[in-house]
């Protein structure tokens, strides 16, 4: 793992899209923190040794989403597919498909499988699976702010993880996507999806894969505004037991109570045309019992003595 000292930095973004927004001043203690997503190989090693069994081996509860048809209920992953053609970028399902047999394993749905793959991110893993790995492994998943601190590696309110330019004398600095989401995927970087979690250049900090590859779960319950802004809130529905948790549903699916946490990084899929989330202060929310072919984690350990 990699030491990163303690600091007060600047935190979220007022130039890109309303959730980053405030940015504030922040202080968090120095922690570890593993230099890359955690991979294929590694997570492995937890099932062999624990017998765990992930989210997306294990069909859905119907109790959990009401109205979904029987014959949906089966146990599966979101997998990216590109499509054809697209009529609005709003609509997420025309490339998303969840697909019946996709899980860590066989990443891309049951005929795939990960055996040239032990060096990439282990991707389908929902928030339970992330953390239950961590906590056997003697390590925790980090904090929102942990996360964005350690991405920017030292450089406070630089654009990226390496500094202002996106690609710095023609260089690319990680993967994600070129050209015209979905549809066509230049894959100028050499990757079409996943890559190995040092093929690109690690940030001031010696991290890898801090942007782009995978989005990565951190701890922190989802919010429309960071804290800094908590006192005006925007549509988060309420619940008589209130705290963070009941403010991180979706007010879109009221029926479905499923709390969300918070993602970071982005991922290989996010273009300038869509998702230009390729940044340390982006963040977007994800319900905890979702998995999907571009979603990962790391790990950190707090200092014992703060």
């Amino acid at each position: 793992m990699v030491w990163i000292p303690g600091g007060t930095f600047r935190m979220g973004s007022d130039r890109h899209y309303p959730e980053e927004a405030p940015s504030h001043r922040v202080t968090v203690d120095g922690f570890w923190i593993d230099p890359t997503p955690v991979t294929n190989r590694q997570f492995k090693r937890f099932v062999i040794e624990t017998g765990h069994k992930s989210f997306a081996e294990i069909p859905p509860d119907p109790k959990h989403y009401p109205g979904a048809l029987p014959h949906m209920l089966y146990a599966g992953s979101l997998v990216f597919e590109r499509p054809r053609s697209t009529y609005d970028l709003r609509d997420w399902s025309q490339w998303w498909s969840f697909m019946k047999g996709a899980n860590w394993r066989h990443p891309y749905g049951p005929k795939s499988d990960i055996n040239v793959l032990n060096d990439h991110p282990v991707v389908h893993v929902s928030y339970a699976d992330a953390f239950l790995y961590a906590r056997w492994a003697g390590k925790a998943l980090p904090t929102e702010a942990e996360w964005e601190f350690a991405a920017r590696g030292g450089l406070d309110g630089a654009e990226f993880a390496w500094g202002d330019e996106f690609m710095p004398d023609g260089r690319h600095m990680a993967n994600t996507w070129q050209g015209e989401f979905p549809l066509r995927n230049l894959h100028e970087d050499g990757y079409e999806r996943t890559s190995p979690v040092t093929a690109f250049p690690p940030n001031g900090y010696g991290l890898h894969d801090m942007i782009g590859n995978v989005w990565e779960w951190t701890a922190d319950w989802w919010s429309a505004k960071h804290e800094a802004d908590a006192a005006k809130p925007c549509c988060i529905p309420q619940n008589p037991r209130g705290g963070p948790e009941a403010a991180s549903l979706d007010p879109c699916q009221p029926a479905i109570r499923i709390p969300r946490k918070v993602l970071k990084g982005g991922s290989h899929l996010c273009a300038p045309n869509y998702c230009r989330r390729y940044r340390p202060a982006a963040r977007h929310a994800e319900a905890i019992d979702t998995s999907t072919s571009h979603l990962g984690f790391r790990c950190v350990v707090r200092n014992p003595l703060t």
